[in-house]
């Protein structure tokens, strides 16, 4: 997977994602994925899945994977060689509890999706929607040249632009109550179509960003919280959308910015 000496494999950068990577590879490994932003991107979207799977399974997550659950190829001794990354046990039992998310939802009940109707909630936005918008924010948050497309001297070119490509009555919401000042937006596109990114500022020079992609859910739903490392991310859906705010914040000052967002764009 790398053009270096000492290549890559997919399963030292799944065993680096798990904390499972021996340190003498730490560097090879943060080597290649700074020259494969693709890879680079991918992993963000794992971590922010397992992040998303850890608030529900938590517990499930952290137990050691049970013996009659450990697939083959996991109990088998490896061959005589140079040592290879090991899948950590965790990480399987990790695997095994995505799986029987994958059953659920391709039985026909969908497991978020029921999980959330039992508990009366509205169905949440996708892993994949939350971990989107926390790699769009760790990508773009810390440009320094080219932080947004299009900057907050034309906004109305903004909105008109981003409303078109996205199908959908966009506005840019303030939250100057927060400190932060708006400093554009660009266009970005996830699995499932196009996305808004609009950037914000303080007068410290920290950023935060709201997520936006039109979603085919118009009841709305309640603010979720996720978390990955030190980004936060509150991500709710109201009127078509679904929303994501993500900084470096702690979680009460990131409630106040989304719900200064949710307020405004409701007014």
């Amino acid at each position: 997977m790398s053009g270096t000496r000492n290549p890559v494999s997919e399963a030292e950068l799944h065993a680096w994602l798990d904390g499972e990577l021996p340190d003498e590879r730490l560097a090879d490994v943060e080597r290649h994925l700074a020259d494969h932003p693709d890879d680079a991107q991918r992993f963000e979207r794992y971590r922010g899945q397992r992040a998303l799977l850890g608030q529900s399974f938590g517990p499930l997550i952290d137990q050691p994977l049970p013996d009659r659950l450990t697939p083959p190829f996991a109990m088998r001794e490896p061959a005589a060689g140079p040592a290879a990354p090991r899948w950590g046990r965790g990480a399987l039992w990790g695997l095994a509890v995505a799986a029987s998310l994958l059953i659920f939802v391709s039985g026909g009940a969908g497991g978020w999706l029921l999980r959330d109707r039992m508990a009366g909630r509205a169905e949440p936005p996708t892993a994949a929607f939350i971990a989107d918008a926390v790699a769009a924010h760790r990508v773009f948050s810390v440009e320094v040249r080219h932080p947004v497309e299009i900057g907050v001297d034309e906004e109305a070119h903004l909105v008109n632009w981003l409303s078109k490509r996205l199908g959908k009555t966009m506005r840019c919401p303030k939250v100057t109550r927060a400190g932060y000042q708006l400093i554009g937006g660009r266009l970005l596109a996830d699995s499932v179509g196009p996305v808004a990114l609009y950037m914000y500022e303080d007068a410290a020079g920290r950023r935060i960003t709201l997520y936006i992609r039109p979603s085919p859910n118009t009841s709305g739903s309640a603010f979720r919280f996720a978390q990955d490392g030190g980004v936060r991310a509150l991500y709710w859906q109201d009127n078509g959308l679904a929303l994501a705010v993500t900084g470096e914040l702690d979680r009460d000052t990131l409630s106040g910015v989304a719900e200064e967002v949710y307020g405004a764009l409701n007014s």
